[in-house]
């Protein structure tokens, strides 16, 4: 029996298990690299407006669909509303900004990108220290999502969902909600395995995405301190030879049945190639203990200058 490659989403609409993340893809690579993921079977391609690469990614989705690579109703293109336009009323033109910059009449998904509402800033924001001289603003977050549900309302979107929020904050989104979330984007890796917030949100019929799945290794701020993935673990090699598959494989296929849709990034063809060739093994339960051993709790995104904000997403709560 073939392995499933996408879900059913609360609202009906499918998802695929497995996509193309774009933070840090730069501008002159991520139009060739979106194209390179849709001809290798991606069809979840994951852009957000602080990324500054929407048009890029807009460019590469278009060009494959001219290409007759893929329908555009066989996609699924994700964006993100950023903190500076939490403001119900700033929510529906930032969309249909996201929308001119992608090109697309629509998109499939639109997240609520943190919890926490900012401060416009003057010029480009610096994708390589997003927070950086962030001014906090204390907002609710449920009439951001009021903003989210015009969105659905008026067809610029056809799912709405969150990104970054804990179990507390989606409790309280969900008792306002008039539409339903039907995604929390979140950190998901073998050293952050978020088991309790993803079967928190199952129960409630909202699927986790999981960003940076392999710790994101490029990440601007990494120390030398902080833990890592060791992609030459002896064990985790061990179970790649068994399947003919390298170590990034394997995790991509860990998070997978985990239950959650992890979204590698990467603008390099043969890894792109790679990642979405995991759908023709299972890891055994026993493998999938292995990897459950390197849980850390570890965050390698944990947007300390955030944690300024009452909303801060990450402080006083179990997940």
């Amino acid at each position: 029996m073939p392995l499933a490659t996408e879900i059913t989403l609360n609202n009906g609409k499918k998802c695929p298990v497995l996509g193309l993340g774009t933070w840090l893809s730069s501008p002159g690579q991520c139009t060739q690299a979106v194209k390179c993921a849709i001809k290798e079977g991606y069809r979840l391609i994951d852009a957000a407006w602080l990324y500054g690469n929407e048009k890029e990614v807009g460019k590469g989705v278009r060009e494959a669909i001219e290409e007759g690579l893929v329908k555009r109703e066989d996609l699924f293109i994700t964006t993100k509303l950023w903190n500076t336009f939490h403001e119900k009323d700033q929510v529906v033109p930032a969309l249909k900004e996201s929308l001119k910059n992608l090109g697309l009449d629509y998109i499939d998904l639109y997240l609520i990108h943190w919890p926490v509402a900012s401060q416009s800033v003057k010029g480009p924001i610096d994708i390589n220290l997003p927070f950086k001289n962030t001014v906090i603003v204390d907002h609710d977050f449920c009439e951001t999502w009021a903003g989210m549900e015009q969105c659905v309302d008026l067809n610029l979107t056809k799912s709405i969902g969150l990104s970054n929020f804990n179990s507390k904050q989606i409790l309280k989104i969900l008792e306002k909600a008039r539409i339903k979330p039907v995604m929390n984007q979140v950190e998901v890796t073998p050293l952050l395995n978020q088991k309790k917030l993803t079967a928190f949100c199952k129960e409630r019929g909202i699927e986790i995405t999981a960003y940076s799945p392999f710790a994101s290794p490029a990440r601007p701020w990494k120390t030398t301190n902080d833990p890592a993935i060791d992609f030459d673990d002896p064990q985790l090699v061990e179970i790649g030879l068994k399947y003919g598959k390298n170590s990034a494989q394997v995790i991509l296929r860990y998070l997978i049945q985990l239950g959650v849709i992890p979204i590698p990034k990467s603008e390099n063809p043969a890894r792109i190639k790679q990642n979405i060739n995991i759908f023709d093994f299972e890891l055994t339960s026993e493998e999938m203990k292995i990897l459950d051993s390197y849980n850390k709790d570890f965050r390698a995104i944990g947007a300390e200058d955030l944690e300024k904000s009452n909303d801060f997403p990450f402080r006083g709560v179990e997940f």
